[in-house]
């Protein structure tokens, strides 16, 4: 919505479903904006590989990403300090974005435009879908609601 069209997905390097599901409807929902580039690095989940990854892709020939959509808090911190190393600023020169709404979220200057998922109610349906096998029963399905917190890291793309 804020008019960004060149995205860099800082994806968790970690074998998961819910990391491919993520991967998987981003690419489709930018997709179906016209002239949108996304570009995708991976790193596991840890501030100095979030730094290294962000910094190679942001320093890559072509066009810089505006945005990047990080699947984790942590690496959105860690792709603040790829930004600042590259002499850029959040966000007057790229807008950052994380998931989860971490206390680190808040901690960081300026705070975290994140996805807050509730850690309690993602664990107890864990853990019942867990027991359930365990029993031989399937399952119940149904979404965890998220919600969209808006920071001050996010902000249109430089003229």
């Amino acid at each position: 919505a804020l008019g960004h069209r060149r995205v860099l997905h800082l994806a968790a390097d970690i074998a998961s479903w819910t990391f491919e599901v993520r991967a998987r409807e981003l690419a489709a929902r930018l997709a179906e904006v016209p002239g949108t580039q996304l570009r995708t690095a991976r790193a596991p989940i840890s501030m100095e590989d979030a730094v290294a990854a962000a910094g190679a892709a942001l320093g890559a020939p072509g066009p810089r990403p505006t945005a990047i959509v990080c699947d984790d808090d942590k690496l959105a911190a860690g792709a603040y300090k790829a930004v600042r190393r590259l002499g850029l600023r959040v966000p007057d020169d790229i807008s950052v974005t994380g998931l989860d709404d971490l206390a680190l979220a808040t901690a960081i200057d300026p705070e975290l435009t994140t996805v807050r998922l509730d850690a309690e109610l993602f664990g107890e349906r864990g853990m019942a879908a867990l027991l359930a096998v365990l029993e031989g029963r399937t399952p119940e399905g149904g979404d965890i609601p998220v919600q969209l917190v808006v920071r001050g890291s996010t902000a249109p793309p430089p003229g």
